[in-house]
């Protein structure tokens, strides 16, 4: 008695009296139930993301494994297992008494603690605990702990294990829940990592060479230890032999193999996504973590995404993806000072198609890598955003439409003008300014009176301003939070100023492509959505967040802003961004102060794609620049992300049917009254277009 309790202080056995009676079924009665987490863990797996046709974007894991049934497993993974660790499994209870006396024998001979009885079930029950406790180091460390305590607590879960689920089940639970050391959990994991191939594959060296591992990962790690590797799988061999699982001739076939690695790097993380979609994978990423659908708190939703075993459908178009891609990259060198971002959104649904940015997914900056995604709100893995200049004056237009104003109004449009007194929600803007701040307008003879068709054409700035003083700030602002722009990109509030409606609120990509998406959908809007469908590995539906759609504007608004910002493209700022074959668009440019921002946003009624210009952190004033090679006095948005726009659309509609434009008939205005210099009435100045501005 006195060497058996010498053992079990070691941790290396089970209490005296369990040496004597435990493995008796009727002993197990009066211990409470296990829980079930011990029946059927909650074992961490890997994560697929898909895009929208089935391609693999990435694998991503806390931990790499892939659970396999039994009949999934190869026989001899199974056998060597069982042949190196608890030989007698199938034939004892979940406490090995001989093993134990053997143990305590060899022990007491040699004075030392280098004999153990666990039996395989024992040594699951340890895993489990291991693996409950995650990433919470002092929790895995309390589950290694060998105390008299652990010890019993193990062992009657052992033994109520024993009684609930079949010897094979537990084999199977050990395979899939063990670790085998450079980040692979399992025996697939393993197999995939040290031979690039499934376990039910594997030979009869390499699937001893897997259950050698186990005793002590990093000590017979064949890649950095492989004469260590090749002795312990020798052992493993020779009990495989001695059990009888294996004949002579196998057994010499084996040990004289080479190790035979083809050793598969840990591929894990966005870092891996195919090219160009690693900023969408970790947008998917952040999705999971943030959206109440996947769980009712911050702890929850990171438990769920942990835990893995998942298949993520996404939204992401890879031809769209791929025109996106080529549009930036071939517009704009990832070494220049600029960067250039780009957005595609399925009108009507929210579906976002794709993603793209000049500067590659990564960590090293002497490649230019970046981890943020231009593209998006910092809530979601990008930046501040950027000014959208004149791509929001369409959001003016439409809080002015659906304010009663018709698609012909017209006002006075001066030069310049001092910032007019203007109502917003919560009372009055007042131009206190010392001197005033003034708004001018592009060009030296832009002025008016202009109506709303010409003015978009030429992005006249005092005719918004001039609108958001007859409408009022509030119905500007609350048009914005109808079509998702709720906060600036940095999530700081939007400010009440004249000047919003000109677009100094810095906002994303995305978020302007999904505005543009709405324009497109006849005043439909949707939240951008990234996630088509989730599976688990063993096809069951999980819950996904379902698209909220819903009208934030007539269509009679629709259709006429339709018209005007087709006439931006047909005459107006943008008219150089036309389509192959004629096909009918409608958009708008725009261009930040300082031309530190320059955009294109616009739409056919299948896509809607923005494209942002600028330096990545907002410091570039895009004057006297050379972008892709190509001195640049100044960037405008129309040859800027122009091009850029106009190479994504036509690659991505490349084959698709040309739909038309809902659009109104909103007359041209009227001659002017004033005489010209020969005496003769004036045209309207959107019948000549400008040039490359704004």
């Amino acid at each position: 008695m006195s060497v058996v309790s010498g053992v079990l202080l070691a941790g290396l056995a089970l209490p005296a009296a369990g040496a004597l009676g435990l493995t008796a079924k009727s002993t197990a009665e009066g211990f409470e139930d296990i829980p079930d987490d011990f029946r059927t863990p909650p074992l961490t797996q890997s994560t697929q993301i898909f895009d929208a046709k089935g391609g693999l974007i990435a694998k991503v894991y806390e931990r790499d494994r892939t659970v396999l049934t039994a009949d999934q497993m190869s026989p001899l993974t199974r056998q060597a297992q069982v042949d190196i660790e608890d030989a007698r499994f199938y034939e004892h209870g979940a406490v090995d008494l001989k093993g134990v006396l053997r143990a305590a024998s060899k022990n007491a001979e040699s004075g030392t603690a280098s004999q153990g009885a666990s039996t395989l079930t024992q040594q699951y029950v340890k895993n489990v605990n291991v693996e409950k406790a995650g990433d919470d180091q002092a929790a895995v460390k309390e589950a290694q702990r060998k105390t008299l305590g652990r010890k019993i607590q193990e062992l009657k879960v052992a033994v109520k294990l024993e009684e609930e689920l079949t010897k094979d089940q537990i084999l199977t639970n050990y395979l899939n829940i063990t670790y085998y050391g450079n980040g692979a959990y399992g025996v697939e994991a393993a197999s995939q990592r040290y031979f690039s191939k499934s376990n039910r594959d594997l030979t009869i060296a390499e699937a001893a060479t897997l259950a050698g591992l186990v005793q002590n990962p990093s000590a017979y790690d064949p890649k950095l230890h492989p004469q260590a590797a090749q002795t312990r799988r020798n052992v493993v061999i020779d009990k495989m032999l001695e059990n009888k699982h294996i004949t002579a001739d196998q057994a010499k076939e084996a040990k004289a193999a080479p190790l035979g690695l083809t050793f598969k790097e840990p591929q894990n993380g966005c870092i891996t996504a195919q090219a160009g979609m690693g900023f969408f994978c970790e947008y998917v990423r952040r999705v999971v973590k943030q959206d109440p659908a996947f769980g009712n708190s911050v702890a929850e939703r990171k438990k769920f995404w942990d835990q893995g075993g998942l298949n993520i459908y996404t939204t992401l178009d890879p031809d769209k993806q791929a025109a996106a891609q080529n549009a930036v990259s071939s517009n704009v060198r990832v070494t220049d000072s600029v960067s250039a971002a780009a957005s595609m959104v399925e009108p009507g649904t929210g579906k976002i198609l794709a993603m793209a940015q000049t500067r590659p997914y990564g960590l090293d900056k002497d490649r230019n890598q970046t981890v943020v995604n231009l593209n998006v709100d910092l809530a979601m893995g990008g930046g501040n955003g950027f000014q959208p200049g004149s791509t929001f004056k369409p959001i003016v237009a439409a809080a002015a439409l659906e304010a009663g104003r018709p698609p012909t109004q017209e006002y006075p449009s001066p030069n310049k003008l001092e910032y007019p007194t203007t109502k917003t929600c919560t009372g009055t803007w007042k131009n206190d300014a010392r001197p005033k701040a003034v708004v001018p307008n592009e060009s030296a003879n832009e002025k008016g009176p202009y109506q709303l068709k010409e003015a978009m054409a030429l992005s006249v700035n005092t005719y918004f301003v001039q609108m958001e003083q007859d409408i009022g700030l509030c119905p500007v602002k609350q048009m914005a939070n109808k079509l998702g722009i709720t906060t600036r990109a940095s999530g700081k509030p939007l400010d009440e100023v004249p000047a919003m409606g000109l677009g100094v609120e810095e906002v994303s990509p995305l978020t302007m492509a999904n505005v543009y998406a709405t324009f497109a959908a006849q005043g439909t809007y949707c939240a951008p959505i990234a996630i088509n469908k989730i599976t688990t590995l063993d096809g069951k539906d999980v819950p996904a967040p379902a698209g909220r759609c819903g009208q934030v504007f007539s269509e009679t608004t629709a259709q006429a802003l339709n018209t005007v910002l087709n006439g931006v493209t047909e005459n107006g700022t943008g008219a150089k961004a036309n389509l192959e074959g004629g096909r009918q668009i409608a958009g708008k440019t725009g261009t930040s102060d300082h031309k530190k921002a320059a955009w294109f946003s616009g739409y056919t009624p299948q896509l809607a794609t923005a494209v942002w210009l600028g330096g990545p952190n907002g410091g570039v004033e895009m004057r006297n620049i050379t972008i892709n090679g190509k001195y640049r006095a100044e960037v405008f948005g129309a040859d800027g992300p122009g091009p850029i726009w106009q190479d994504a659309m036509n690659q991505a509609l490349r084959g698709a049917p040309k739909v038309p434009l809902k659009m109104a008939d909103i007359p041209d205005p009227a001659p002017r009254t004033d005489p010209g210099p020969s005496g003769a009435p004036t045209s309207p100045p959107a019948t000549t277009p400008p040039g490359p501005q704004r």
